[in-house]
């Protein structure tokens, strides 16, 4: 580097410029799993010869490979456009979906391809180390089999609870109930490994999945509202994650429902989870106590609605316009256990939120099922836990653990 760069700074702009570049390329390969080099000319607004040096780094790295030129991609004339997509054995990280009954843990690669998954019972009134140990198993057998030269880039976490967006701590998980849990380092410490570690509310990874790569692809206004016995919503506007100040935003199932409600354990009364919550719902259809974790398997297996259900229906329709009318959104996203009652009175939800919201967003609402079914809030664990390597991929790599099978079984 001359004096003159070292003066000015250039050497070290253009580096980060280089990364950012590199970064936001291998995005653009994420989300697409393949696609060709003049789409990614046309997405960047850089030249053919920049991105042709991008995608030879990110296969330098072991990130990306060529594939067969994408069929209607055109360099000049006729000549197809060179493709680039995910290497079969590159990066992974580990995602976890931590649910009131049960925990599933996967190894996902790049392009949000489920590798190796597995999952085992929670008790819900266990202890966080016991829980954390039982993940910590579950982790080790599905890396068990991950190729040696593929770097663990870090582990991503979806809980049912408030976590606070600075440190990742779980401030409270009134369904297991936890309150100011360290749960990524409880998992962690259980691992004995020193890589980074994620967590999000599960609503709010639902709606980032589902808006990456499930039935909200496009939709930059989508709100995903979450069934896990309790009731949470993740909001996407404008393209972004809404967060809240400290990362509290979409809890939607403490909203004021009904003023003449039954207590909530949250202290309040008549609250959404107290009239279309699982305990609710299992109560109105005589679900056995026990099973009210099970609920979306109980609602399948219901070939018509009861008079009950339909009403619950109804109910949800209503809570959902408070939602149509605050936010505005393009698309409201039905998970969890909400999916399977979606399925058995949607037109009764459907007049529930016409009856309530107001004409102007209605007009412009979609309801619709998960595209990524029960997996969202798993696959939104991934993104979070990808995002480093896409804020720089260079950094992330140089700082991921490389043949983690090895370092557990030591």
């Amino acid at each position: 580097m001359s004096p003159q760069q070292r003066r000015s700074g250039l050497g070290t702009n253009q580096e980060a410029v280089r990364r950012h570049n590199l970064g936001t390329l291998l995005r653009h390969v994420h989300g697409a799993g393949q696609i060709s080099r003049a789409e990614l000319t046309s997405l960047m607004g850089l030249n053919r010869s920049t991105i042709a040096a991008l995608v030879g780094e990110l296969e330098t790295l072991g990130i990306s490979e060529r594939a067969t030129p994408v069929g209607g991609a055109r360099q000049g004339a006729g000549r197809p456009s060179a493709g680039v997509r995910i290497a079969g054995e590159g990066p992974f990280v580990i995602a976890v979906d931590l649910g009131v009954d049960r925990a599933v843990v996967a190894r996902i690669g790049l392009g949000g391809r489920v590798l190796q998954r597995a999952q085992a019972p929670v008790q819900s009134d266990g202890e966080a180390w016991q829980v954390g140990a039982s993940v910590a198993a579950l982790i080790r057998g599905v890396v068990e089999d991950a190729p040696a030269a593929a770097p663990l880039v870090g582990i991503g976490i979806s809980v049912p609870g408030l976590v606070r967006r600075s440190d990742g701590l779980i401030r409270l998980a009134p369904n297991l109930e936890w309150h100011d849990v360290s749960f990524g380092g409880i998992v962690l410490a259980a691992l004995g490994l020193d890589v980074p570690v994620s967590l999000a509310n599960d609503a709010d990874l639902g709606a980032l999945a589902e808006h990456i790569r499930g039935a909200g692809v496009g939709v930059d206004d989508l709100i995903y509202v979450s069934g896990n016995v309790g009731v949470g919503a993740g909001v996407i506007a404008g393209g972004h994650r809404l967060e809240g100040a400290g990362g509290y935003a979409g809890e939607i199932g403490h909203l004021r429902f009904n003023p003449e409600g039954r207590p909530c354990h949250c202290g309040n009364r008549g609250c959404w989870e107290t009239e279309v919550g699982a305990h609710a719902i299992a109560e109105a259809i005589h679900c056995p106590p026990d099973k009210v974790a099970q609920l979306d398997e109980v609602l399948d297996g219901f070939a018509q609605p009861s008079r009950e259900l339909r009403e619950t229906g109804t109910a949800l329709g209503h809570g959902l316009a408070s939602i149509v009318n605050t936010f505005n959104p393009r698309m409201v996203v039905l998970g969890g256990y909400f999916r399977s009652l979606y399925r058995l009175v949607g037109a009764e939800v459907q007049a529930g939120l016409a009856d309530r919201a107001l004409p102007a967003p209605l007009e412009s609402v979609i309801l619709s099922q998960p595209g990524l079914g029960s997996d969202s809030p798993l696959l939104g664990a991934a993104e979070i836990a990808l995002e480093p390597l896409f804020v720089d991929p260079v950094a992330a790599l140089g700082s991921a653990l490389v043949d983690v099978r090895a370092r557990l079984a030591g």
